[in-house]
């Protein structure tokens, strides 16, 4: 029977934190900060006063980890021990105990004051009242100094006490039994298992996570920063320093410090892990950068010095301040101003990823990159792509890149997935459903912000801006006392109208920023009663833009509520579009034109490559819409993915006779568009549609609509019912492979 790693060892309280002064044990960087709040802090004396077990110790006997101290102290020597688990509690006793600061989660030092009533043997956390409540000790730690004389201590607060009452014996016994009894914590018993100093440093890393995972909660980003700090602890050190100034305003233009994004470590580890591996799921980079080979299943030192050196690469331009600054620009020259108005952290971060994948691999122009990127950014925020499952929709949107080499094609890979999803049903349908509510977070509201701010709005009835309010650094921010977002139809109005509903009064649609003159009170600020007065201040020209910019009908103000709420909110969304046009207009390769060319293709007809077909949904035969003939078109679709990729022509028959798109029934192109995209997204996942390019053509008098395909980075298959159905292209045919075939080929192209 194989031998246990590790041994028992018994220390008491005043053993460790003596361990710890000294430098003998010490803490490596497997965990993040100091996380526990003060009143845990406290439960933990109190538990331990009260005799309670407070849980064992995991130290590991190696002195090859670069070591983090506890505290913010110097220690003497090179640690014998180092703590890979239970660094909350020591570091709560040895701050304590010792009177020393804490690093905490936010990257400030603190100092814990824990206080103790020895009348009523009870603890509390220090705060103003229990510094001048007599009956407490306010601060333990002057229990435990060196020089500290126990007697003195007791006496002292005994005759502090009495200055505001009368203590009989008893309870002065009780003073000295209790404070006595607190002072001897020191030897308090705790139970270390030690690791043996032979295992691999991967082993400890294997125990820490194996620990942990049935403990505390610890997500993959934490298992990868463990593995960072026993593989390469200046990486991680690299990501916290980073994070500390980045939330510390600085005079020096090379720090981090922004007004958009305070990261953590966690979040900045998985841009590095992007950019290096094209990936969003933790877990397989976990695993890939222990050394396993995904294809193999097999571990190797080599694997994972290699592995680590990609990730060290791409931390680098992570954490470049150049690139970092440069990317803020790209938010903030679509809009948005500051992290009020980023409703999504996942959003911001994965652009990091986009950012820095365009400037570092692909090489796009500064210009074209700011643009598509601020147009990328705009896109998922007013739509709230990472809101749901954002690593899935992450890993999709990366796969979609690694088939890419060329600037041209990175930026139209952006552009494509932004015109499918920012369709005009989205424009003229989604957005104004999405704009009625009251959320003052509303991922439409922001991007409503962002277009006034694009648009260079003035504040309505008012000379300054709507970007000078939402900026929030010194320079550009106005004087906002009489610049305020506020009701148009004020809610006392309202209520005089029998309408008292929150839902409606406080929706967004009933929102404006609005400039009032300096001589009115707050309490007058009501805009329908104002409204005469305040377009006498305004030019009727000026009134026009105003209004238009603002999204208010002209005569709102007389409009019935409901029905003003109703065009409000339509308007709004064709303000955000008016925004969004302005940044993903005059890109340079809009207009480089493709390779394509309709009639040489269809005059060459059908191959593996090339397919046509005469309707999207439509059965010619029966005279109505069929799913069948959806069912074909994506069989076709899938099978050019998972294959060599291919283009499928929509509105030509088999021989190549024109037939066009009128017969499937679509208002207008992007009405087709977009049933495409929702069936392909339905039954063969969004993964897919990210490999599938939609245009459409004019051949012989007749529009077609173009589906280019790419090939798939992972199998493609079409939900069919209950099944999944698996097509590959041969020849010129769609063909579904048997079981056994299906699952050599899977394996062969693919590699799983």
């Amino acid at each position: 029977m194989r031998s246990t790693l590790f041994k028992k060892v018994d220390y008491d309280l005043g053993t460790l934190v003596n361990a710890i002064e000294s430098g003998e044990i010490g803490l490596p960087e497997i965990q993040r900060p100091f996380v526990w709040k003060n009143l845990k802090v406290r439960d933990l004396f109190d538990s331990m006063y009260r005799g309670y077990p407070v849980g064992y110790l995991l130290l590991w006997e190696s002195g090859s980890v670069s070591d983090r101290l506890i505290g913010v102290e110097q220690k003497q020597k090179r640690s014998r021990l180092v703590i890979v688990d239970g660094q909350q509690r020591l570091t709560s006793l040895y701050a304590v105990i010792k009177g020393v600061s804490v690093l905490r989660d936010n990257y400030e030092s603190e100092r814990i004051y824990i206080a103790f009533n020895p009348l009523e043997e009870r603890f509390e956390v220090t705060d103003a009242a229990i510094k001048r409540d007599k009956t407490f000790i306010p601060d333990i730690s002057s229990i435990w100094k060196d020089e500290t004389d126990i007697f003195e201590i007791v006496g002292d607060y005994i005759d502090l006490l009495r200055t505001s009452r009368d203590l009989s014996s008893e309870e002065i016994r009780l003073i000295r039994t209790a404070v006595q009894r607190l002072e001897k914590l020191r030897t308090f018993p705790f139970m270390a298992l030690e690791l043996a100093s032979e295992i691999t440093e991967e082993q400890v890393s294997e125990v820490f996570v194996r620990i942990n995972s049935k403990g505390i909660s610890l997500n993959q980003a934490d298992f990868i920063l463990t593995l960072m700090s026993v593989f390469w602890d200046e990486g991680r050190a690299e990501l916290e320093n980073f994070c500390r100034q980045a939330r510390k305003p600085s005079r020096e233009m090379n720090t981090p410090f922004n007004h958009l994004i305070e990261p953590d470590p966690d979040q900045l580890l998985r841009v590095g892990v992007g950019v290096a591996f094209k990936r969003a799921r933790l877990r397989h980079v976990y695993s890939i950068l222990r050394g396993k080979d995904l294809e193999t299943g097999r571990f190797s030192e080599d694997h994972r010095i290699a592995q680590f050196d990609l990730l060290k690469k791409a931390q680098s331009q992570a954490l470049d301040i150049e690139y970092w600054h440069d990317f803020i620009q790209c938010i903030r020259m679509a809009g948005f101003r500051s992290g009020g108005m980023i409703s999504s952290q996942n959003n911001l971060l994965f652009s990091y990823i986009l950012y820095l994948i365009g400037r570092t691999e692909f090489d796009v122009k500064d210009a074209d990159l700011r643009k598509v990127i601020g147009q990328w950014f705009f896109m998922a925020a007013v739509t709230g792509r990472f809101t749901s499952s954002p690593e899935t929709r992450m890993e999709s949107d990366l796969a979609a890149l690694r088939q890419k080499t060329a600037a041209e094609q990175f930026v139209r890979q952006l552009q494509q997935v932004c015109s499918i999803t920012l369709t005009n049903d989205f424009w003229r349908f989604t957005l104004p459903n999405d704009l009625a509510t009251s959320s003052s977070r509303s991922p439409s509201l922001f991007a409503y912000d962002a277009a006034l701010v694009l648009l260079d709005a003035p504040v309505l009835f008012s000379r300054a801006k709507v970007a000078d309010i939402l900026d929030p650094a010194p320079a550009v921010r106005a004087d906002s006392s009489d610049l305020k977002r506020d009701y148009l139809f004020h809610k006392m109005h309202l209520a005089k109208l029998g309408i008292t509903d929150t839902r409606k009064t406080n929706q967004i649609a009933n929102y404006a920023y609005v400039g009032w003159p300096h001589h009115m009170s707050v309490s007058d600020r009501k805009l329908i009663e104002c409204l005469p007065d305040l377009k006498e201040r305004i030019n009727p020209a000026e009134l026009s833009s105003m209004y238009h910019v603002h999204a208010l009908p002209q005569g709102w103000e007389k409009m019935e509520f409901s029905r003003f709420l109703e065009v409000r909110r339509e308007m709004m969304a064709g303000i955000i579009r008016e925004g969004y046009e302005k940044i993903s207009i005059d890109m340079e390769y809009d207009s480089q034109k493709d390779d394509f060319e309709i009639t040489e293709i269809i005059n060459q007809g059908e191959s593996e490559l090339v397919e046509f077909k005469s309707t999207l949904r439509f059965n010619l035969h029966i005279e109505r819409v069929d799913k069948r003939i959806e069912t074909a078109v994506l069989k076709t679709l899938a099978a050019f993915l998972n294959t060599h990729g291919g283009t499928l022509i929509v509105g030509v028959s088999d021989d190549g006779t024109p037939v066009g798109i009128e017969a499937d029934g679509f208002s207008d192109e992007d009405k087709m568009t977009l049933h495409l995209v929702n069936i392909v997204n339905s039954r063969m996942g969004a993964l897919a549609m990210t490999s599938i390019h939609i245009h459409f053509e004019d051949y012989n008098e007749s529009r077609v609509l173009v589906a280019r395909c790419t090939k798939s980075s992972e199998p493609v298959f079409v939900k069919d019912g209950d099944n999944e159905r698996f097509y590959i292209r041969l020849a010129s045919s769609t063909i579904e492979p048997r079981a056994s075939e299906m699952h050599n080929y899977i394996k062969s192209r693919f590699g799983t």
